[in-house]
């Protein structure tokens, strides 16, 4: 039976604040090693959304020819990409508990394990879209109906090489491309306008050619409606600028730069797990 939308959207904010939760108890097990929660947090609902609805994905063939392709560009966005795919089941989530710790593949970056539904390894900052533009030509030029979606950092924009596929991408009328740009507005040495001021950062890609769509990155209403390919021309590269809150869904994480990557006290990790409604234990406290 298909799914209602109400269905649907109860479904991944239900994931997103699961994510929230794994998050966490993946931060708190990683000890001094630390955890980059500030932008695990603000990617929650865009990647729930994603992965529940939009990309073409099966977790039980992980390598499915047909599948649609992700690349996580903003790499060190690790705690939004592996808490989603435990969710859809490509790996238990007690694998999540290894994070970052001897021989586990689940890294501080993501490095390439197909069968656990991760295609690419990435992280250094400025290159996952021209990997994702290189996907989208060779599904053209094979005429394979796949779409490839990127998933950015807005800080990541300063890099020159995001310019230049974005120049490419349009030229090359890359209709079966989609990016995001995660727009929380801090990078790892503070807020993106004292780094680089990018100003609006929608205008500047449709000066390059891009169609582009504003959202509120936490409301999966919008999310949805954003992503559907009815709103995707034909002919032009596709964006979602999705204005985000780093940090998004604890107080003391949220707009606060020293969660961008941070070792969590056990004190802090009771305060956040009580603010996303879960017990010390991780046990639901609203059911």
């Amino acid at each position: 039976m298909l799914e209602t939308q109400e269905e649907i959207i109860k479904k991944i904010t239900n994931r997103a604040r699961l994510m929230r939760k794994h998050a966490l108890i993946m931060a708190l097990d990683a000890g001094s090693n630390g955890a980059h929660l500030g932008p695990g947090y603000s990617m929650a609902e865009i990647m729930a959304t994603l992965y529940t609805a939009i990309i073409r994905h099966d977790p039980k063939n992980p390598a499915w020819p047909d599948r649609d392709r992700f690349v996580l560009s903003k790499g060190h966005g690790v705690l939004g990409y592996y808490t989603i795919l435990a969710e859809c089941g490509y790996f238990p989530v007690d694998l999540l508990k290894t994070f970052e710790t001897k021989d586990s593949p689940l890294a501080g970056h993501p490095s390439i394990h197909q069968e656990m539904g991760i295609d690419f390894s990435t992280g250094s900052l400025g290159h996952g879209l021209s990997l994702g533009l290189g996907l989208a030509l060779v599904a053209k030029k094979d005429k394979k109906d796949i779409d490839t979606y990127v998933y950015m950092g807005d800080g990541e924009c300063n890099e020159g090489s995001v310019w230049e596929a974005a120049m490419a991408a349009s030229h090359f009328k890359t209709d079966n491309l989609v990016a995001v740009i995660d727009r929380n507005k801090i990078q790892s040495d503070g807020f993106s306008r004292d780094i680089i001021d990018m100003g609006d950062m929608a205008e500047k890609w449709r000066s390059f050619g891009w169609h582009v769509r504003e959202v509120n990155g936490h409301n999966v209403t919008e999310l949805l409606d954003a992503f559907h390919k009815r709103n995707r021309p034909s002919g032009r590269p596709y964006l979602v600028v999705a204005h985000t809150i780093k940090g998004k869904g604890v107080s003391f994480f949220e707009n606060n730069n020293a969660w961008h990557h941070k070792s969590l006290t056990s004190d802090e990790f009771i305060g956040a797990m009580m603010e996303l409604g879960y017990n010390e234990n991780g046990e639901d406290v609203f059911k």
